[in-house]
């Protein structure tokens, strides 16, 4: 399943307004002031990204209970390394909000060089959706099952690629973790985003 976070830039300002709202009514009821302009939701995904759905799902929601406009804004790139660094980089004031994916956690994991601390540098809010992965194939491959499609896998080492959103998603692990349990060889080629990836399986290309 894979699992789509808000996250907001407050960084060490998040534990300063929860003690001052603790200690501090006044300070409290100045905070449920927010919104008070509009706050800028960043997707680090192509449109079509199911993280990019679910945000522009929830974006109208939340104008219409904050009485604000919410603008959904996409800032793809790196495995999602450019639009966290916008979040990370923002004024830390909760205008500027991450709509993300298992990725975060991936990418601290697997680069040792982030221009962000992902522990330090993000307050999460809530978890907003999960998502079931599944696998697709192009018709042309002319497979029926996971077992058909294994067996022509074996067959053919090496010889069948297979799409991903791009080097660290979730369909990227979830592709490795499928070679290593079904014991194939297959070859990952990375897109920028889901809705390039499908389009290319869909008509065969992976």
């Amino acid at each position: 399943m894979i699992e789509r976070w808000l996250v907001a830039r407050f960084s060490f300002l998040v534990p300063c307004f929860l003690l001052c709202a603790a200690v501090a009514p006044a300070a409290a009821s100045a905070a449920q002031t927010y919104p008070t302009r509009p706050v800028r939701l960043i997707v680090p995904f192509t449109p079509g990204a199911t993280a990019d759905i679910v945000a522009r799902r929830l974006a109208p929601r939340l104008s219409e209970g904050w009485s604000q406009q919410v603008v959904v804004d996409n800032r793809a790139g790196a495995g999602g390394t450019i639009g966290i660094n916008i979040v990370a980089k923002a004024v830390p004031d909760g205008y500027t909000l991450l709509v993300h994916s298992v990725a975060f956690a991936v990418s601290a994991a697997l680069y040792t060089r982030l221009p962000y601390d992902s522990v330090k540098d993000f307050a999460p809010i809530t978890q907003i959706s999960m998502a079931p992965s599944v696998v697709v194939v192009a018709p042309a491959l002319g497979v029926k099952s996971v077992k058909e499609l294994i067996a022509l896998a074996r067959a053919k080492p090496g010889q069948i690629n297979y799409a991903s959103a791009g080097i660290g998603s979730g369909t990227h692990f979830n592709g490795e973790q499928f070679k290593y349990a079904a014991g194939i060889d297959v070859v990952h080629v990375p897109y920028k985003g889901p809705a390039e990836a499908l389009l290319d399986t869909a008509t065969g290309r992976v």
